[in-house]
């Protein structure tokens, strides 16, 4: 029964697969656990220092930083933020399809792009393509801390304060949800304030010590840093959750085969097992 044989090796390899497969959304569930968990705790703070920068991109200060004056469009610079490693579903393929969307976009009105790339999977992605990086940075775990990322944001924000790009974006996954994570494109640089804050439409300003230049330039290069920070650990939260569910989709399937290949082991065995009745009787009334 040499069909029979072959589908019990085919059951055999998916339910090794399926092992695999488990395996993997147990232990993508645990880090989502832990990735969330970070993600939730720095998610105040990113709040917090953004309302006071739209603040101060609405205020009169005495100090009118670049970061927050609006400059003619020539060329832009994005972060990209995406996973380092695959097995993650549509992930990265959407991300990617959004930033090629934008760049289309940025292409048609004669803007010309910086990338600086977070994660092997965009490096790699990118890196075929006819696009300018100028940076990257890749294989930071699943607890990356800020100064493993300062590099990259030091080249954009040196090339804007040069002239050498007009407006920064970070390009990341938003964690909605476990069964959601969505691309989004942000512009950091220049601020722009928010037209819902209702605080905003009244211009006010605040006492500065020891000046406002000096308060300026730190707080502003504080509040790109903790933007990107947060679209990177909220990118872990996506992956691993989108892993998660990638990896359940993937047992559920390698259930649904073997219950297939099971059906048709039991059919050819059903068949050999008549054959074998049918040649006997044969036999036997020929005798």
């Amino acid at each position: 029964m040499a069909v029979g044989k072959e589908v019990r090796t085919k059951i055999a390899s998916i339910k090794n697969t399926q092992k695999i497969t488990r395996a993997m959304e147990m232990v993508a569930a645990s880090k989502m656990r832990k990735t969330k968990d970070r993600m939730q705790a720095t998610r105040p703070y990113s709040k917090k220092i953004g309302q006071i920068i739209k603040h101060l991109a609405q205020a009169n200060p005495e100090y009118n930083h670049p970061y927050l004056i609006a400059r003619h469009v020539k060329r832009v610079g994005v972060i990209l933020i995406s996973s380092d490693r695959g097995l993650c579903g549509g992930l990265n393929s959407n991300l990617f399809r959004k930033t090629l969307a934008q760049l289309m976009h940025w292409d048609n009105s004669n803007i010309e792009v910086d990338i600086c790339t977070i994660g092997t999977k965009a490096f790699g992605f990118f890196s075929n393509l006819k696009v300018n990086l100028i940076g990257q940075v890749s294989k930071l775990g699943d607890a990356p801390h800020l100064n493993d990322i300062v590099g990259v944001i030091k080249i954009m924000l040196d090339a804007y304060e040069e002239g050498k790009i007009d407006q920064l974006y970070v390009v990341s996954n938003e964690f909605v949800n476990t069964m959601t994570q969505r691309p989004t494109v942000e512009q950091l640089l220049p601020v722009v304030a928010s037209e819902l804050d209702e605080n905003l439409s009244r211009h006010w300003d605040y006492i500065y010590e020891p000046d406002a230049k000096e308060v300026l330039d730190h707080l502003l290069t504080r509040f790109i840093e903790s933007k990107v920070y947060q679209g990177l650990v909220e990118n872990n939260a996506c992956e691993q959750a989108a892993r998660m569910v990638a990896m359940k989709s993937a047992s559920d399937n390698a259930g649904n085969l073997i219950g297939e290949l099971q059906l048709i082991y039991n059919k050819a065995r059903q068949a050999a097992i008549t054959q074998e009745i049918s040649e006997i009787v044969a036999g036997a009334s020929a005798v």
